[in-house]
Parts: structure tokens; sequence; C-alpha cells
């Protein structure tokens, strides 16, 4: 068994496997290929590469000749590419017609997004390993386009106030940030539409915002779910308070499949101080703010900077590899047999649980319904 790493596109410099884990499944009796170039952005090299036993290979040859191909992001393949394994996070339940021109091509599809979360799949969540990732910069990123300290200062030329920092979502992401705001001196509120965030968040040394009445987020695959319209106006109520003395504000929260919740209004951000910073990690979903702009800084009439951002874990890409690198090699683990070989057990929940496409057809039922959903709208649209 073959398995080519490919170089991912220009904006992104995290690479699918660093070297040591190359060297690992080498050491396997796999062959591995890497795209040449693959892992520059990441201070991978390719003479690392290399020395840990890999091949490098252009990406034409990598794509004809690999049996399994790694990529982080959805990837365009040649027409006569066929049967091959394709291993990313490819947020099929947004972007469902490149899974179908796949499955089309006989490709078996795993997009690692869409795992289980459960105890045993741990070591392969790529969502929580760069969502941590995600929650550290973002903080990191707020501080620097902050126009003041974070932490207080008390100097013979006068005392500093700390900054004030608000965190909507209390996942992993969320979690991060408030570790590192604290850390770092901020004084922390969090809000999380789930009641059992609230031992996570005062553990880390912030204040947890309650809102009573949400809806039980225990079968949501660690995501927000949608609330209801009573339970909405609340929230509103409470974020517009807390948001008018805050300084930095991070928005985490998502819907599995879903748009993200609009947390953040347009009237809330103009009663915002002038030099506050919003970095909103929902951003490649519709984010959580009103005038959130995906890959793209906004500043507001009253000076405040918006941040639409849901690639931060790019920007720290060589620690960000390592990790995403270790989900994924845990998960070549479920697929290959001790002899090296490839071995698809789609009995085993994560295996099937990650599978989006084999034999041609599109196997996950909720990626089928979303499919069919816009089948049906298009036909609709053409009538």
């Amino acid at each position: 068994m073959v398995i080519g790493i490919v170089k991912e596109p220009e904006k992104e410099a995290r690479v699918s496997l660093l070297a040591e884990e190359v060297k690992n499944i080498v050491d396997q009796g796999i062959e591995v290929w890497v795209e040449k170039g693959a892992g520059e952005k990441a201070y991978c090299l390719d003479d690392f590469y290399q020395k840990a036993g890999a091949i490098l290979k252009s990406r034409r040859d990598l794509l004809h000749g690999a049996d399994v191909i790694l990529s982080i992001h959805q990837i365009e393949l040649p027409e006569d590419l066929k049967s091959k394994v394709l291993i990313g996070i490819y947020q099929p339940l947004y972007h469902s017609s490149m899974i179908e021109k796949w499955a089309k091509n006989d490709h078996v599809v795993f997009s690692l997004d869409m795992l289980p979360r459960t105890t045993r799949a741990q070591t392969m969540d790529v969502l929580s390993s760069q969502s941590n990732v995600a929650g550290y910069g973002a903080f990191l990123i707020a501080a620097a386009r902050y126009p003041h300290f974070v932490p207080m200062l008390m100097t013979a030329a006068g005392s500093v106030k700390p900054a004030n920092l608000l965190v909507l979502g209390a996942g992993v992401a969320g979690l991060e940030a408030i570790a590192t705001g604290h850390r770092l001196g901020a004084v922390v509120e969090a809000f999380d539409t789930r009641p059992v965030a609230k031992e996570e968040v005062e553990s880390l040394g912030a204040r947890f915002v309650m809102v009573e009445g949400a809806e039980d987020a225990a079968k949501a695959k660690g995501y927000a779910v949608e609330q209801s319209v009573e339970f909405q106006i609340k929230q509103k109520e409470k974020i517009a308070a807390c948001i008018k003395k805050a300084d930095i504000v991070i928005t985490t929260a998502q819907i599995f499949g879903k748009k993200a919740p609009l947390l953040v209004t347009k009237e809330m951000i103009e009663t915002m101080k002038p030099g506050s910073v919003i970095v909103d990690l929902a951003a490649s979903t519709g984010g959580n703010t009103e005038l959130t702009k995906d890959a793209s800084e906004v500043l507001t009439k009253n000076r405040v900077t918006i941040i639409g951002n849901s690639n931060i874990p790019a920007t720290f890409s060589s620690d960000s590899s390592k990790l995403y690198g270790h989900n994924i090699s845990n998960f070549l683990k479920l697929i290959t047999s001790e002899k090296g070989g490839l071995n698809l057990d789609f009995s085993d929940d994560l295996v099937i649980g990650t599978c989006m496409a084999k034999g041609g057809v599109i196997v996950n039922d909720r990626l089928n319904k979303i499919i069919t959903e816009k089948q049906a709208a298009q036909t609709e649209k053409t009538i």
C-alpha cells in the first residue's frame, strides 16, 4: 500500500503528516509518497521526509500512484482518477457537491470532521486538536490587535486596568481561549448554552454567564444546538449586557451541519468601546456576529475590529500539523492490517461513521438528506 501526502492550497500552511509520523508509518512497512514542498510552510522540508523514508513525487504521479491520499482540505482530482481512498477534513455537510463528484469516480471518502465523538475516538479527533490551537491563537491574535495591555499593571507612571474578555461558546476552542486569556491576566466571562460547561469554565478562572431554559445539547456531538425563540431572546439580552463592558470578544459557537448561530448583533457591537476586538472562529459557517466576513477583517464606525478567521490553526502550522498528524496516524491504524495493507472494516463504528462515500454512492445518511433536499429545491426552482 502507498500513502500519498499532497501539498495544501496556497493559504493553508499545515500538512497532513510531518516527517516524524511518516517514519512511524514507514517502519510499519507502508510506503509513503510526499508531494514536493508539501511540508515547507510547516517547517518540514523535503530532506526531512526523505530521511524519514518517504519518497518525493510530483503531484500528478502521487495522485495516480498512491492508494490512499491525505489532504486537510478538499482537492481537485483529475477526471480520470478512480478508486482512491481519500482522507481529510472535507466539511461534507457544507460542501456536498465535491463528495458527490468523488463518489461518481468510485473514491472511498473519509471525512474526519464527521468522526463520532466518543471516548474511543479521542486520539483521532481532529476537531478537538485543531480547536485547541484555534482557541489559543484567537486570544493571541485579539491581544495583538487590542490597543491596550491585557494584564493589570501598577507602575510609577500609573496603573493600567486589565482587559475584559468575553468568550461565547465553551467548547474545546472556547475553553482554550478562556485559559489563555486568564493566564495572560484578562478578567474573563464565558457564556455557553450548556449548563454542564459551568464547572469547566469556573475551573479555568472565569465567571460563567448563565441563561436558564437551554435545550439539551447532550446529543449534539460537542456543538451547540438550535434554541427556542424564548431562550434566544433571553440569551440576546444577557450577551448584550456583557458585551458593553468587554474589551475582547471571542466567539466559537457552531451548530453541526448548519449555519452558525447569530449571537452578536450590529446594535451590540455599536455599544462596544473603541479599540475593542472581536475574533469570530465561526466565520466559515456564517459567523456569530452580524458583521463578520470570513477570512477578512472589518473595522466598524465606532472603531471595533472584527476578525473573521476559521483557520487560525494554519498560523501555528508546525504544531497544528503535529497534532493533526497524530490524529491521522491513529485513524490509519483502523484501516490498515498488521502487514501494512489496506483493511476497510465498515463494521467498525468509527470507520463507517467517517465514511461519506464508497462503492460509487453516498453512504452517510445525513449527507444524503442534504443532497436530496438540495435536489428537491433545484427541481422546484426549475419548475
